[in-house]
């Protein structure tokens, strides 16, 4: 049976529970396997360039030893993505490259970013990809993993800011943290725009593809 395996890449277990939920509704009985690790000796959350960096090396060594059809790097700020290609002939697809994918075919849309120093990442991606200029606006939280994590404390600000970037012109959202995945329902109701969160349209694309 065919595997997908999301690679959280920081050592979070809470982060990589909040991933498990996030695609448990693209499990399906006979259909592919998707399993969720995250790595131990990453760094405790992805939030300066040098947590970006440190991720690399863990990345690339986990899909040296894990036996899969589909790797995910399972963070928005997709790192490494060249690196742990470069390491596999397994398909590796960057989570938030997937949410750009699927957030253009909507319209334009905007981001709400970790902290600013995702903006940064987030920017080498759209440019990478040609769709700079689908961006509306990203707005960065400048939250904790552990605040993001919580079922209710970043809820109401999720949604302020998603309201925000639909005023200024975004006709999709991305979440731009994978921590931010169980607020998405909340935040699409109370904005009326799609929601994208990064780990699920990995996932969609991912099967799609096998």
């Amino acid at each position: 049976m065919a595997r997908i395996l999301f690679l959280n890449p920081n050592a979070n277990l809470a982060c990589g529970d909040g991933i498990s939920a996030a695609v448990e509704r693209f499990r399906a009985p006979g259909g592919p396997v998707i399993d969720v690790i995250s790595l131990a000796d990453g760094p405790d959350a992805i939030v300066t360039w040098r947590d970006w960096h440190r991720a690399v090396e863990p990345l690339c060594l986990a899909v040296e030893r894990e036996a899969a059809d589909f790797f995910v790097v399972a963070c928005a700020s997709d790192p490494g993505i060249e690196a742990v290609q470069a390491t596999t002939r397994t398909p590796v697809l960057g989570a938030f490259r997937a949410a750009v994918s699927v957030a253009s075919g909507i319209g334009r849309f905007g981001v709400i970013a970790l902290a600013d120093q995702s903006i940064a990442r987030h920017q080498v991606a759209l440019r990478a990809m040609g769709l700079e200029g689908r961006l509306a606006a990203e707005i960065a939280m400048n939250m904790s993993i552990p605040d993001l994590l919580d079922p209710n404390r970043a809820r109401d600000a999720l949604i302020e800011t998603a309201r925000k970037l639909a005023a200024q012109g975004a006709q999709a959202i991305i979440l731009g943290c994978t921590g931010m995945a169980h607020h998405r329902d909340a935040v699409a109701s109370a904005c009326g725009l799609a929601v994208i969160d990064p780990c699920q349209a990995a996932a969609g694309i991912a099967l799609a593809r096998l």
